[in-house]
């Protein structure tokens, strides 16, 4: 069955403002408007799974029953390689309950410190983003995104949320030595795992 999202209110399953900000601004060039679950109050349900997918599906369909409105979410996370992956699905753990982003990015300069990753090489790292779309009729689908980079101290520019600051994007067409932080949020999106991830969303829905 053909699809399409075009001039459509669509809930994304997150309550991260910032999160939200650069779904608002990706799908307004297509007349959607987007709401957000934390605007809806609609609950967070336990992300119990090990994989993005995992737990995009959850966000996806526990906001799709609770709401009646074809949604869109989001798991992303930070895969730092010299720490096996981690925080990957966990990212936001890292953050504590109160969701403390300096907190968390002490928390992975000290742990790659403990590993001795202090050059440029031993500190890469990818921002990865699975996007679970879901129709109030159960169809789903799903769309991958990755930016490989790497991981700067201390934290750098205004912009951006979470561990934006002390990432720095390795992608063709990034300013260079910029992290996340430092970039527009037009630019960020250009070149984002997020973005990556739309691309192909926006390709097949739109």
């Amino acid at each position: 069955m053909t699809r399409s999202l075009k001039n459509q209110t669509i809930l994304i399953a997150t309550h991260n403002k910032g999160k939200l900000a650069e779904f608002a601004q990706l799908l307004a060039p297509y007349g959607v408007t987007a709401k957000s679950a934390g605007e809806l109050g609609l609950a967070e349900p336990a992300e119990t799974e090990t994989t993005f997918r995992g737990n995009a599906r959850i966000k996806a369909e526990a906001a799709c029953k609770a709401s009646g409105l074809v949604t869109i979410s989001d798991d992303s996370g930070l895969c730092v390689d010299a720490l096996g992956g981690a925080p990957g699905v966990y990212t936001a753990d890292w953050a504590g309950p109160s969701r403390d982003w300096a907190l968390a990015m002490r928390l992975v300069e000290e742990k790659l410190q403990a590993a001795k990753a202090t050059a440029q090489a031993q500190r890469s790292a990818q921002f990865m983003c699975t996007l679970c779309v879901m129709w109030p009729d159960g169809e789903t689908r799903f769309y991958e995104g990755v930016a490989p980079g790497h991981l700067t101290w201390p934290p750098r520019g205004p912009f951006g949320h979470g561990y934006d600051p002390m990432f720095v994007p390795d992608a063709q067409g990034a300013p260079g030595g910029k992290t996340f932080a430092e970039l527009t949020p037009e630019a960020k999106n250009a070149i984002s795992h997020r973005g990556r991830a739309l691309e192909k969303l926006l390709a097949d829905l739109f």
